[in-house]
């Protein structure tokens, strides 16, 4: 056989081929929005800002305090809400309002300024031990009412740290009241043995006039995430933790008497586990904060009765047909050709968020095009239907850096937007 034969024969063998092979083309992803998302996209379309916005959804909303308030009352422990994963002042009034708790948790010294100034008669348990420098900071950008010294818990996880702030508590003529963090299990700093509780205790005794013991926190998000079974069940896991737990509270009692009283603040749980402290009486509350409005992170088995709450909504900016990858040019065809689902392009408003595609179904970044957080390309099949000025939605796989990224958070109850929440400052609000 010549050449001239043996190109074509190679030629009508890679045709067979590809023919035969027909049937491994993805399938088409394609839908149209269902009718919830078709509500949002006319409500925006015709009343919303045509920017990336986020929606908070006050039915989906209140379905998630139900089902958190419904097992904190079976546990007869208190509620204590998590203002990182909820950083805006209307989502936290109408979540407290909603649940009629007084504690909140904050992680960032911005966000406890606004939250001591925001909630004045608020219970603020410090979620992580901030630089001894930030409670300078904290002091010195108060705009609230009164001091607040008496209505915040400080972490303390080793004596160096509270070392320093019983000097900032001697120089301020004030009395620090100290949470100390347990290592349970995390393994993320924190209390790990009783040598360590001891000089944090011993420590607290010395100076009663500056320094006040007011409980632990042990954080157990890992119980309620999904880990190899080989690993122990959740139950089992639990009960690894509660030990633990009952261990500093046990070597407390036993040699600090006088430090212990029943109105300590024995915090514990996250989201992903706050339903299994159901079963365990030791401690007395129990921080959520992303469950509420339910980021994909927390797709769990121990939230399956939670439901999504928040969307991020971009409008689509232009539709410009079939893929077409730089430098390809025509070359591109050969995607659409194989992949229904590369048939539509859309540029949208902004993206590369920590989020996932969720309505219309079958919307996809392009790996090969590239992330974008100016104008997205978004592709799909021609069965989603978007035209120009259209929004795609997608959930944050996270909340509480994601829920800041926005402006105003948009409140809507029944497809219609009712309120404008602005988020908490991120930043010195000297």
């Amino acid at each position: 056989m010549n050449r001239r034969g043996f190109l074509f024969t190679g030629l009508l063998g890679g045709a067979a081929m590809l023919a035969s092979a027909a049937w491994l083309r993805p399938a088409d992803k394609g839908r149209p929005y269902k009718a919830y998302f078709l509500a949002l996209n006319a409500e925006l379309k015709n009343t919303g800002p045509m920017r990336p916005v986020l929606l908070v959804d006050l039915d989906r909303l209140d379905h998630n305090i139900d089902v958190v308030t419904a097992s904190v009352q079976r546990s007869g422990k208190a509620l204590r809400l998590v203002e990182k994963s909820l950083p805006c002042r209307g989502l936290l009034q109408y979540i407290v309002s909603r649940t009629g708790t007084d504690k909140l948790m904050s992680f960032h010294q911005p966000f406890l300024n606004q939250t001591a100034e925001y909630f004045p008669q608020a219970d603020i348990l410090l979620g992580k031990p901030l630089p001894a420098r930030s409670v300078q900071v904290f002091y010195q950008q108060h705009q609230g009412q009164g001091d607040p010294t008496a209505r915040i818990q400080w972490l303390i996880d080793a004596p160096e740290r509270l070392q320093e702030y019983l000097q900032i508590a001697q120089a301020r003529n004030s009395k620090f009241r100290i949470n100390i963090e347990l290592d349970v299990g995390l393994h993320r700093g924190g209390v790990a043995n009783n040598n360590s509780l001891d000089a944090l205790l011993g420590l607290i005794a010395s100076n009663p006039e500056h320094l006040e013991f007011t409980g632990f926190m042990g954080y157990d998000p890992f119980v309620g995430m999904k880990l190899p079974s080989v690993l122990g069940s959740p139950e089992a896991l639990l009960s690894k933790v509660m030990a633990r737990y009952q261990g500093f509270v046990d070597f407390t009692q036993k040699q600090y008497p006088a430090l212990w009283r029943e109105s300590l603040t024995l915090n514990t749980a996250g989201s992903p586990s706050y339903r299994l402290h159901e079963t365990e009486t030791l401690s007395s509350e129990l921080a959520v904060g992303s469950a509420m409005v339910m980021p994909t992170h927390f797709d769990l088995p121990s939230l399956s009765d939670h439901v999504p709450a928040a969307f991020i909504a971009s409008p689509v900016l232009k539709s410009t047909g079939p893929v077409n990858i730089p430098a390809l040019d025509g070359k591109s065809k050969i995607f659409s050709w194989w992949d229904v689902n590369q048939r539509a392009s859309y540029f949208i408003y902004g993206g590369n968020w920590l989020a996932d595609f969720v309505a219309p179904e079958g919307l996809q970044s392009n790996s090969l095009y590239g992330r974008s957080s100016n104008q997205e390309l978004v592709n799909a099949s021609p069965g989603v239907g978007l035209g120009v000025g259209d929004q795609v939605f997608l959930r944050p796989q996270q909340s509480e850096s994601v829920l800041l990224q926005f402006g105003d958070i948009l409140a809507v109850r029944k497809g219609k937007i009712v309120e404008h929440w602005p988020v908490y400052q991120d930043g010195s609000r000297a």
